[in-house]
Order: C-alpha cells, then structure tokens, then sequence
C-alpha cells in the first residue's frame, strides 16, 4: 500500500534524528532555523524520488556554512542484511573522484613540480608520438586533461570498465595510438582517461602511487579517516552494496577495484568525511585574509571552481519541479560549473558506476551545499540536488552572502553623496577620474540630480553600500516619496577615482 506523505515526513524525521552525528556543530542562528524548516519539504522529495525510481536506498546531507547540519535517508546499503543507512556507510562516488585528482595536481603545481601547461608527454612519454587528426594541432597538455579539453571521445561508460587496469596496460592502451574525436584545446569532451593520466603524472612527479598522494596529502589533513581506495579496506559493516534495477528486481552488481583509472572514479567514502571536502571548497568564498588551514590555497580552490572549458547552453531548461531557468555550463578542474538564470552559481560534480549514482553540488555565493549517493546503477542524483537547492533558496528565502565594502568604496560613497545634488564645486573635489567631466557634464548632471532628489522629497536615510566588487557598487537614498539608487565604478589607479556614475529613481516597495 502507498504510503501518505505525512508517513514519509515522520519517517525521514525519525532517521534524521538517528543518523544525527552528535559530533557535528549545531547552530540555531535565523537562516539555519528556516532552512531546518523547508527541509521537511525536501526530505519528503527524496523519499518520493527514490520510491519512483527504484532506489534500493539512498542517503543525502545539507552542508551549510562549513558544517553538515542535516542528513536523512531510506532503503538499504544490502538488501540481503537489511543493513540501514548512516553517515558512516561507505559509497563509491564514481566520477566525484575527480576533483580529488585535480586537486592534487594544483597542489603539485603550486609546490613547483609541474606546470599546468606543460605538455602532457613531459611525464607520460607514450603521448609524445601519438598522431592527431591535424598537423597543427597543439600537443596536450595538463590543463588539457584536467578540462575536457584533450580532443579524446566521451567514453563513458567504457571508461568505468577500464577502473582496475595496470598503469602497464594504460600505457600500451596509449602507445598503441589514440583514436581522437577533436584536436586538443578546441572542445568539451568528457574523458576518463584524461583523469587516468593525471593519476598517473601525480605518480611520476610525486614518486608515489596517486592514492597514497591523495590519501596522505589531502584525504587525511582534512581528517577524512573512513576514505579508501579498494573496497577490501572498507569496514564489512560500513561498505554499501550496489544494484541494477532489471525485470522488475535489484541485481546485485559485482564491486570494482581501483587500478589506473581510479584516479578518474575509484573513491569509497562517508557522507560524514565527504561533508568535510565540500565545507572546504565552500571556505574559499569570498576571498579573505584568513589563515591558510587546507591542504590546498583557497586561491588553489578557486582556479578549480572557475569555469575554464564551456560544456553547453540550455536556453530551454527547466528545474525538476518545474520552474523555465536558462542556464549555461563549464567544466573547471575535475569541476561542473553551472549558472541559471538567477545568476546562481553551482559547483560540484556527479558520479556513476555500474552500482552506483552520486551528486554534490555547492552553491559558494550561499554558503550551502547538497550531496547525495545512492546505491543504484547511474542514478540521476543531480536533477534532484538541483530541485532541493532551488526549492531550500525559495522556501527559507535564501541571499548570497553578502561581499565585504571596501575602504574605499565607503570613502567615496561619502564624498560623492555630500556633492548631491547641486554638484557644487564638484570638478575641484578630486574624486573624479581625468574622463569623468569629458563623459559627464556638471550643468545636466545637476538638472538630472535635483529633479530626481525633488521627487523624492526629504532624505530621511542612505543605506550601506551594496558592492559589486572592491571597486564598485551602488546604495540607496531613502526619500520620503521616493527612494534614490545611485551606482559608481572606481579606477584601477592608486587611489582609485571615481569613472562612471549613475543615479535613478526608485518606487518605494
């Protein structure tokens, strides 16, 4: 028998309060207490999502300004035991792999011992002969890899049959000769074995397999202790089965070994320890003076989130409940990157193996972020983290944080509203750039200003200023008729003057 959603909401209730982990930090400030609240309306999507498409389980958690505050789940990680799910259950995550390798790369660089444009048959010399579709097309290079970018074929899911593979058999596959489908530099194409070279050059610049790297490298400092590469280490009681949904009935799926190409989808990890990596990638937003704690520079971070290879426009894309969105995608380092139409960036990545479907996605501009691992042959988990995100921004009434104000962007925010709106003395003030009064003319920009401040009657407040960057951004005036929105972009020069301008009237909401 169906059972009702209020059953399902007392169910994920009593699970939540199960899998808790008492050692997470808790905070009761405003905006969690009203994400905790739509949470309901989540959790009773993914229940309903997994009962729809055949989930023998599921297991999903909300990261929110660097800690995990919520995790729920369903189903089994074996059918045969009725073993539950828990934050300690250990998943492969497939291709969520990736990023891990990137970051190890970036981590090599910035120690000096690689250069992301360096071409790739520097350390795998089976490259240096390989015969592209033109002569002039460029040799690959790290970047190339770490991008999509390399002019291999989407190999998916041929690539997640190579996972166990000898670096010795990798590179007679390479020597052999690749069959390319574009020239390097030119193109989006996701590649596996782009991934599996990377493995293998963190290899031969460390001096240590890629896992050992990884592991001792990134994987420990962040205190990620229930993370393996071969499912053999993995505790009986914590390792997650996985299952194919055929005629009507899970078929268990045999568990993969990680050999070359596991560099590209070979990790078994927690929602607990994973929760840790994306409170990582999310304390690099926005750039700060804080200390370094990472095993990697947040400026390191952020040149994997940056959108380096365009993957596709969708003009016609629409949220799975629903909602027209446009949005645009990119590929960073081992990174999907997506921007809607509301101008929300999400960074994260997917991952499927026969067994398993996995998603995470970080929304840095919030401070949240989604992850969710299912034990089902290529589960679509990122169609429903994007339904959650979107439904937890509209019903808690989410914000990206806001930016910090620059000194002077508050200094000539003074300045300027004290010349407002008569623009007395306003060329003899120093605050303009040396283009300001050739592109802008006192006697109209006083007509302008003192027609619109009419308008708007007395001014009874001028609120912070909103930037847009170090160097510009715009405030309100509030007037007792009308409110006031002026904007100002400031110089590259030291000190910065001010170069554009703008004012208009706003109705009072």
């Amino acid at each position: 028998m169906k059972k009702s959603k209020l059953f399902w909401l007392l169910v994920t209730v009593f699970l939540a309060t199960c899998f808790t982990n008492p050692l997470i930090a808790q905070t009761n400030s405003p905006r969690i207490k009203d994400i905790k609240t739509a949470l309901s309306v989540v959790d009773i999507m993914f229940k309903e999502y997994a009962e729809k498409n055949h989930l023998p389980g599921f297991i999903y958690g909300l990261v929110v300004d660097g800690k995990l505050i919520h995790t729920a789940a369903t189903g089994y990680t074996n059918l045969d035991k009725k073993t539950p799910f828990t934050p300690a259950s250990d998943f492969h995550i497939a291709s969520m792999t990736k990023s891990f390798t990137a970051m190890a790369i970036l981590k090599l660089r910035d120690e000096g011992k690689l250069k992301l444009d360096d071409p790739a048959y520097l350390y795998i010399p089976e490259l240096k002969e390989q015969k592209y579709l033109t002569t002039d097309a460029t040799p690959i290079t790290i970047r190339h890899l770490l991008t999509h970018a390399a002019g291999f074929p989407e190999d998916n899911p041929w690539g997640d049959r190579q996972l166990a593979i000898t670096d010795a058999d990798m590179l007679k596959m390479i020597k052999k000769g690749i069959s390319f489908s574009n020239v390097p530099g030119v193109a989006y194409e996701y590649s596996n074995m782009g991934f599996a070279m990377l493995g293998y050059i963190i290899k031969k610049v460390s001096g240590q397999p890629y896992q050992k790297y990884i592991t001792q490298n990134i994987l420990l400092p962040l205190g990620m202790t229930h993370t393996y590469w071969d499912y053999d280490d993995v505790p009986a009681k914590d390792l997650v089965q996985g299952y194919r949904w055929l005629n009507n009935q899970y078929v268990k799926q045999p568990l993969l070994k990680s050999g070359a190409y596991g560099a590209m989808g070979g990790l078994i990890t927690t929602l607990d320890d994973f929760g840790k990596y994306m409170a990582l990638h999310l304390s690099a937003t926005p750039p700060s003076n804080a200390k370094e704690t990472g095993p990697v520079k947040r400026s390191s971070l952020l040149e994997m989130q940056h959108a380096w290879n365009l993957s596709g426009l969708n003009a016609n894309y629409k949220y799975p409940g629903g909602r027209s969105c446009a949005t645009v995608a990119a590929y960073g380092y081992g990174l999907r990157w997506l921007q809607d139409c509301d101008n929300r960036i999400m960074i994260g990545h997917s991952g499927g193996l026969p067994g398993f479907g996995t998603d995470w996605k970080i929304l840095p501009d919030y401070g949240i972020g989604i992850v969710t691992f299912s034990n089902h042959t290529y589960a679509p988990a990122s169609s429903l983290n994007m339904q959650a995100l979107d439904t937890l921004i509209a019903l808690a009434k989410l914000k990206p944080k806001p930016l910090p104000v620059s000194a002077i962007l508050n200094q000539r925010k003074s300045e300027l509203t004290k010349l407002l709106p008569d623009w007395d003395k306003a060329e003899a003030s120093g605050i303009f750039a040396e283009n300001f009064f050739l592109d802008y003319f006192p006697d109209m920009l006083r007509t302008e200003a003192t027609a619109i401040f009419k308008k708007a009657g007395k001014i009874v407040r001028v609120q912070e200023i909103v930037p847009s960057n170090n160097l510009r951004g715009s405030f309100i005036m509030e007037g007792e008729n009308a409110d006031i929105e002026i904007f100002f972009t400031l110089t590259p020069e030291n000190p910065p003057l001010i170069q554009q301008y703008s004012i208009k009237e706003r109705v009072k909401e």
